[in-house]
C-alpha cells in the first residue's frame, strides 16, 4: 500500500526526514509543511502548530499518516488533534510529550523510575529567593534549566556560582525552572523508537550544543554531530535503561508513546545518567543517523504507528559526521536575509540538508537566502570517522554566504578518546625501554672504569679527576632531541622555542645528578637548511644557555633531502656538566618512608606530543577552551622549563636524597630510575594542581590513570626526593609552589597511582 505523507517542520532535521519519506517506495506523495528551500514534496505554508490547519489541509489532501518534526507542535497537541480526526500520526500526544515541554514532569517520572539522573531542585516562575537559597547551599555545581521548551538554548551550564546565579535570574522571570549538578563526562544522544509497547534504538550519536570551538560560548540547537559514537555503552544496554521504562510505564497507564523518544545522556564516572528527554528526532543528530539507516524508513515509521515494531533497527556499516553551518549572530540575533551565493552538490558521501532557506520573495526563481539562524548542514559518509569528517568539510568549504559560520573541530573528542595508548598514537614506550636493553650491552663493551653511569640513566657520567677546581670531578653528560613537538613549531613557524626547549631538556638531565652544565652542542637536521630557520632556533638556544651559565660551542647542521619532508627539521644537542663525585645523586640512602616532593612543570615540555597532536587533532590551535587564558597553539608550544635556578638553593644542601626529570615515561616510568633494590613509590593523584592543557586531555582521554601518567608530565615536571624530616626544609629553600604527592614504600621498582 502506497501512502499520502504529511512531515511537519522546516528545520534540516526535517530535510532528512523528508528525504528518507520521498525515497520509500511506499510513499505515494508527500506533503511538507511548511518545508524550507531544500526539502522535497509539496511545501505548503501551513503553521504546525496551528492544529486546526493542519488537521484540515490532512483532510484536504487525503493524508494517510502525518509525521511530526519538531516539538513545538507536540506540546501544542497536534498529534490528538489529528488521532481525533481519524489520522494516523508519529510522535507523542501532548500528555506524555511534557517529557520535553516540561522538564519538571521529566525529572519526576525518572524519579518515580529510578531512572539515574543528577540531583535537581525545581522551582515555580518567580520563586526566586528559594532558588538563590537552593544554589548557594549545593555543594557542586550548577546547571540551570528552564523547564519549558526554549529551542535548545534554555540551557545554561554555569562556570561559576555567579553565573548561575544570574543565568537563574533572568530564567525564572520567564518560566519554571529545574537546577541540577553539573555532571562531569561524555554526552551523548540516544534515540529509540517507539510504538506504544517497546523501543529500538538507533545508534548512539553526539552532539555539539556550544556555539564555540573547544566547547565554548553559549548553547545553541546544535553546530554539528557524528554517528556511531563509540562511548563504551552499547545503544541497546541504554535504550533498556532510560528509554524502555518510560514507553512500557505509559503503556501501563493507558498513554501509549508513539514516536522517536530522545534520552540525552551523561556517561560520568559512575555510569550513565539522564540529562532531558526530548519527544522527537534530534537536531543535528538527525541528519547523521538517517543516512545510515539501511532499511526504508517510513516502513519503520509506520510500524511504530501500527504496534509492530519487532526487529532491531537495521543500519550501515558506515559513520556519518554533520557540520552546521549558521548565520552571522547565531545563536543570539542574526542580520536578515543572506544571499547564499553556493552550496556543495550532494553525492554518494556527501548529504546538503536545508535548514533555515527560502527563496528570496517566495518564488521559486528567486536566489536563495538565509531565513534564521541554522542555515544548512553538510553530512559527510565514509568507512571511518576521518573520512566522513573529511567528506563534511569539504561540503562545508563549498557553502558561500555573507557571515556564515561552523566550528572546525567537529567529533575532536572523539579523534582523542580513539588515541587508547601511545603506542596507537605512534610512539612504544615499553618498545623503547626494550630498545635501551638491547643496545646495552654494546654500549658497555666501550666504557672504561672512569664511566660511573651510562645508557638507561639521565645522562652518561665519566670521572674527569684532573678538573682541580673539584676533589673528584665528574663530567655528567647528556644527548636528547625535542620530539615531535619540533612538527608543531615547523607547521606554526613559531621556532625559537625548540631551542628553549633542547637546552633546558638537557640541563634537567644532568641536574638530577647534581652537575652545573659547562657546554652545549646543538645538531639541526632538515630538508633543505634556511639560513633564518637556523639562526632563530640556535638564537633560542644562546638564550637558554646564558640564562644557565653554559657555553654554546658549536654545533652542527645537516641538509637531507629525501628524509625530511619540505619545511620539517629536527633538532638534538649535548650539554656536558660538572659535579662532585661524592655529591652524586641519587644518593645510596633512599628509603621507605622518605617523601616525594613535587615541582609544576609549565607545559608538556617535550614529551607526549605524538599523542596530544594525533588526540587533540581535530581542535583548532587557535581555539581557546573553557577557563584557558591562551590558545591551544599558545599551550601547546611553551617553552620546556629548566629546574637549575629555582632547584640551585636546595642542592647547596644536603636534604635531597634524588631528583626525578618527568620526561618520556612520565611519572610512572621516571620514578623508578632513582629507587634502589626493595624500594617502590605511591603518588597520590590529586594532589597537585592540574594545568589547564592537562585538565583537558583528561577529560577527552580515554587513557587510564596509569596509561595517561606514563604518556605526559601531568602537570609535575621535576620530583624532589627527601626524607620526612627534612620536607619543611626543602620546600622552603625552593622559591615556588610545590606540593608533597607521595612516598617511597616497600617493594618491587614500580610506581603505584592512587
Amino acid at each position: 500500500m502506497k501512502h499520502r505523507v504529511l512531515l511537519l517542520g522546516s528545520g534540516a532535521r526535517e530535510h532528512a526526514m523528508a528525504q528518507a519519506l520521498a525515497a520509500s517506495s511506499s510513499c505515494a506523495e508527500l506533503f511538507v509543511a511548511p518545508g524550507n528551500a531544500g526539502t522535497p514534496g509539496h511545501r505548503l505554508n501551513v503553521d504546525p502548530c496551528d492544529t486546526a490547519a493542519v488537521v484540515a489541509l490532512s483532510a484536504r489532501e487525503h493524508i494517510d499518516l502525518v509525521v511530526v518534526g519538531p516539538e513545538a507542535p507536540l506540546a501544542a497537541g497536534v498529534v490528538d488533534a489529528l488521532r481525533a480526526a481519524g489520522v494516523a500520526a508519529f510522535g507523542p500526544t501532548q500528555n506524555v510529550a511534557q517529557l520535553e515541554s516540561s522538564k519538571v514532569f521529566a525529572r519526576e517520572m525518572a524519579d518515580q523510575l529510578g531512572i539515574p539522573a543528577p540531583r535537581y531542585a525545581t522551582f515555580a516562575r518567580g520563586e526566586l529567593a528559594a532558588a538563590q537559597a537552593w544554589l548557594q547551599s549545593f555543594d557542586a555545581g550548577v546547571v540551570v534549566k528552564q523547564s519549558g521548551l526554549a529551542a535548545g538554548k534554555g540551557v545554561v551550564v554555569a562556570e561559576s556560582r555567579g553565573e548561575a546565579l544570574a543565568a537563574l535570574q533572568r530564567l525564572i522571570a520567564i518560566d519554571d525552572v529545574v537546577l541540577e549538578e553539573r555532571l562531569v563526562g561524555v554526552e551523548c544522544s540516544l534515540i529509540s523508537l517507539c510504538d506504544g509497547r517497546t523501543s529500538r534504538p538507533l545508534p548512539i550519536a553526539q552532539d555539539h550544543k556550544r556555539i564555540g570551538e573547544a566547547d565554548v560560548g553559549p548553547n545553541t540547537g546544535g553546530m554539528g554531530a557524528y554517528a556511531p559514537a563509540e562511548v563504551g555503552y552499547s545503544a541497546d544496554d541504554l535504550d533498556k535503561a532510560f528509554v524502555r521504562p518510560v514507553i512500557e510505564h505509559l503503556a501501563v497507564q493507558g498513554t501509549p508513546y508513539i514516536g522517536a523518544l530522545f534520552a540525552g545522556l551523561m556517561l560520568t564516572a559512575d555510569g550513565a545518567r539522564l540529562l532531558e528527554y526530548n519527544c522527537r528526532f534530534g537536531d543535528p543528530e538527525t541528519q547523521v543517523l538517517l543516512p545510515l539507516l539501511s532499511e526504508d524508513f517510513l516502513q519503520l515509521i509506520l510500524r511504530c504507528v501500527n504496534g509492530s515494531l519487532g526487529a532491531p533497527i537495521a543500519v550501515r556499516n558506515a559513520v556519518a559526521l554533520g557540520v552546521v553551518v549558521a548565520a552571522q549572530g547565531y545563536p543570539a540575533v542574526q542580520h536578515g536575509e543572506v544571499e547564499v551565493r553556493s552550496l556543495p552538490t550532494p553525492s554518494p558521501v556527501l548529504e546538503v540538508y536545508h535548514a533555515a532557506t527560502k527563496h528570496r520573495h517566495d518564488s521559486a526563481q528567486g536566489p536563495l537566502v538565509t531565513a534564521g539562524g541554522r542555515v544548512v548542514t553538510c553530512v559527510g559518509i565514509g568507512a571511518s570517522l576521518d573520512e566522513a569528517r573529511t567528506h563534511a568539510y569539504a561540503g562545508v568549504a563549498a557553502v558561500d554566504f555573507e557571515g556564515m559560520q561552523y566550528r572546525r573541530d567537529i567529533g575532536w573528542r572523539a579523534k582523542a578518546r580513539a588515541v587508547r595508548s601511545y603506542a596507537q598514537a605512534g610512539v612504544d614506550i615499553a618498545e623503547g625501554n626494550r630498545a635501551v636493553q638491547l643496545m646495552k650491552a654494546s654500549v658497555e663493551a666501550t666504557m672504561t672504569p672512569a664511566v660511573l653511569r651510562g645508557v638507561g640513566a639521565f645522562g652518561g657520567s665519566i670521572d674527569v679527576s684532573f678538573l682541580k677546581n673539584f676533589d673528584a670531578p665528574v663530567l655528567v653528560a647528556s644527548t636528547d632531541g625535542v620530539g615531535t613537538k619540533v612538527e608543531l613549531a615547523a607547521r606554526t613557524r613559531r621556532l625559537r622555542g625548540v631551542g628553549h626547549d633542547i637546552v633546558n631538556h638537557c640541563i634537567n638531565d644532568v641536574l638530577v645528578q647534581r652537575a652545573t652544565p659547562l657546554f652545549f652542542l646543538d645538531y639541526i637536521a632538515s630538508s633543505r637548511l634556511s639560513a633564518t630557520d637556523v639562526a632563530e632556533v640556535v638564537g633560542g638556544m644562546a638564550e637558554a644557555c646564558k640564562v644557565a651559565g653554559c657555553v654554546l660551542i658549536g654545533g652542527e647542521t645537516a641538509e637531507m633531502p629525501g628524509v625530511y619532508r619540505d619545511g620539517a627539521f629536527d633538532v638534538a644537542g649535548t650539554l656536558v656538566g660538572v659535579a662532585e663525585r661524592a655529591r652524586l645523586l641519587p644518593e645510596s640512602t633512599i628509603a621507605p618512608g622518605d617523601v616525594l616532593i613535587a615541582l609544576a612543570s609549565n607545559g608538556a615540555h617535550t614529551n607526549g606530543y605524538t599523542y596530544l597532536r594525533r588526540a587533540l587533532e581535530w581542535l583548532p590551535l587557535d581555539a581557546v577552551p573553557a577557563g584557558w587564558q591562551c590558545t591551544l597553539l599558545d599551550a601547546l608550544l611553551v617553552s620546556h622549563r629548566s629546574y637549575l635556578p629555582v632547584l640551585a638553593p636546595v642542592l647547596a644542601g644536603t636534604a635531597v636524597k634524588a631528583l626525578v626529570h618527568v620526561t618520556g615515561g612520565g611519572l610512572i616510568e621516571n620514578i623508578p630510575r632513582v629507587l634502589p633494590a626493595g624500594c617502590a613509590a605511591t603518588v597520590r593523584l590529586g594532589s597537585w594542581p592540574l594545568p589547564p592543557l592537562f585538565a583537558l586531555v583528561r577529560e577527552v582521554s580515554s587513557l587510564a590513570d596509569d596509561e595517561l601518567h606514563r604518556t605526559l608530565n601531568m602537570g609535575v615536571g621535576m620530583v624532589v626526593v627527601t626524607a620526612r624530616g627534612d620536607v619543611d626544609a626543602v620546600r622552603k629553600a625552593i622559591d615556588e609552589d610545590t606540593w608533597v604527592i607521595g612516598e617511597i614504600t616497600e617493594g618491587p621498582c614500580e610506581v603505584s597511582l592512587v
